[in-house]
């Protein structure tokens, strides 16, 4: 398979010093009933500086308990989070995060909510304007500055989103399935524009972006990580080494997302039998 290819094992040795690592990384919760779920269990990888990588796995299996400990808002139960090398140990400015919800300000313009995330990090006033504005023309809305998020379609205020979180210049973007809730036009339209943007960038984010579309993680990525079902462990590694802009009619690309569509189908019938069994 000359575009894709499915290792875990024998993969390539990693960076000495990856952007993102996590080291055995176990993670429980509380239910409402009081019991202890474990979310991930010695849960293991590294993700390189400028790498985008994407996270499937089924429901539940913990992939936004492990998005909320990079970001730095969960601690661990047990393991390790790092980012250059370094534990993390709370938010940062060297991190976004993108939402399923875009959490835009309604009381602010398109221009004002990209700019209020410039004065958090402190970048002077006298370069907010022309920061925004280069960002929104990134995301083609500079025409849309002056508008209210309202007026936007859902599409549109993602789009906002990424430049907020873009224009702030992290090391690192954490998205938690951010295009989940837009119809497939808007969704399509948001992949290639995060496609562009990340491929245009002279300094290349590092993106870890969870999705539950085998499509949209083949599209995107470099590396698809796949989990298993809860409690999540890594299962499998896909690299994704066809060009950029890809096209799903692409044989090799199609076979890829064949491929990891029914090693996540035997995830969940396996998920849902140990519930049936419970």
């Amino acid at each position: 398979m000359a575009n894709a290819i499915r290792t875990l094992a024998d993969r390539p040795s990693a960076p000495a010093e990856p952007k993102l690592a996590l080291r055995d990384l176990v993670v429980t919760r509380r239910t409402a009933w009081g019991e202890t779920v474990t979310a991930t269990d010695r849960l293991t990888f590294d993700v390189a500086a400028g790498e985008f990588v994407c996270l499937l796995g089924p429901s539940g299996c913990g992939k936004t308990s492990l998005l909320n400990v990079l970001a730095g808002l969960v601690e661990p139960t047990s393991g390790q989070a790092l980012l250059d090398g370094r534990p993390i140990t709370g938010p940062g400015p060297d991190r976004a995060v993108l939402f399923q919800e875009p959490a835009l300000f309604p009381w602010l313009s398109v221009r004002g909510n990209v700019e209020l995330g410039l004065d958090l990090i402190g970048v002077p006033l006298s370069e907010r304007r022309a920061v925004a504005q280069r960002w929104l023309a990134n995301v083609h809305l500079e025409g849309w500055a002056d508008a209210q998020p309202h007026e936007l379609s859902a599409g549109m205020r993602q789009r906002v989103a990424l430049a907020r979180a873009l224009a702030a210049d992290p090391d690192v973007v954490l998205a938690d399935e951010p295009f989940g809730a837009l119809d497939a036009q808007a969704r399509e339209l948001l992949q290639r524009e995060v496609q562009r943007v990340w491929v245009e960038s002279q300094n290349r984010k590092t993106f870890l972006f969870v999705t539950h579309n085998v499509r949209e993680a083949t599209l995107l990525a470099d590396r698809v990580l796949v989990m298993s079902a809860a409690p999540g462990r890594l299962l499998e590694e896909f690299r994704i080494h066809a060009p950029r802009p890809r096209d799903m009619d692409d044989v090799l690309i199609a076979r890829v997302v064949s491929e990891i569509h029914a090693l996540l189908m035997q995830e969940v019938d396996a998920s849902v039998a140990r519930e049936m069994a419970r």
